[in-house]
């Protein structure tokens, strides 16, 4: 009886190590080449091979969702994959919003249709802000995952992001083509900046009110 129970119980353990998902997963490994690729278009934006950055761009950007997907999908969802993935996504925001500000100091005719320093400054204390209430949160217990105002800033911030690389690339250029990426840019650059802050906002109005409710629940255990 004794036996049978001891085997119940390591049948138990084997199964739940079975069914734990692998920290080194599909998803997870998708997420560190996005972190691996945002270096490489640091490096080429460093170096000014702005239309090889755009394309590393592209397809860095493009794993965001494909990561989420496989790991819901095939029910691979770790811990380290949900600390991995924001901090990946503010990683190639930031450091492209910071190095596209640093390179539009240096042109001569720089214009309101690319990413500049303040707007930077915006961009990277709102991802200092939320990470900061997120980390909080969840300590405690909460649920501070992204909405969809966040999710679809993250889609302008990536929009303006490559169209100031295909500016940068462009800025010689005088065909239809370039004119066209300078307004289209111009445009998502300012949305970009409009859904940062408003996504922020809401942010900090939810973490306020999941405070009060986590501040409560504890005055009340």
């Amino acid at each position: 009886m004794v036996v049978s129970n001891m085997d119940s119980k390591a049948d138990a353990s084997n199964a739940t190590q079975t069914n734990r998902p692998a920290i080194l997963n599909t998803p997870n490994l998708i997420t560190l080449t996005r972190f691996a690729l945002s270096i490489v278009v640091f490096a080429l934006m460093s170096h000014e091979y702005f239309y090889e950055a755009f394309w590393v761009f592209v397809i860095a950007a493009s794993t965001d969702w494909v990561d989420g997907y496989v790991a819901r999908r095939t029910s691979q969802v770790t811990q380290l994959g949900r600390i991995l993935d924001p901090f990946c996504d503010k990683i190639i925001i930031c450091g492209a919003y910071i190095l596209i500000a640093i390179h539009t100091v240096t042109l001569d005719d720089a214009n309101l249709s690319v990413i500049t320093g303040w707007m930077a400054v915006v961009v990277v204390g709102r991802e200092l802000l939320v990470t900061m209430l997120r980390g909080y949160i969840e300590q405690h217990g909460g649920d501070f995952s992204a909405n969809r105002a966040g999710k679809l800033k993250m889609v302008f911030q990536c929009i303006a992001v490559g169209g100031c690389l295909l500016v940068f690339a462009l800025q010689n250029s005088t065909e239809t083509f370039a004119v066209v990426i300078g307004w289209i840019t111009a445009v998502a650059v300012w949305v970009a900046i409009v859904s940062t802050i408003y996504s922020g906002t809401i942010y900090i109005f939810a973490a306020t009110k999941m405070v009060k409710d986590l501040t409560r629940h504890g005055d009340a255990t």
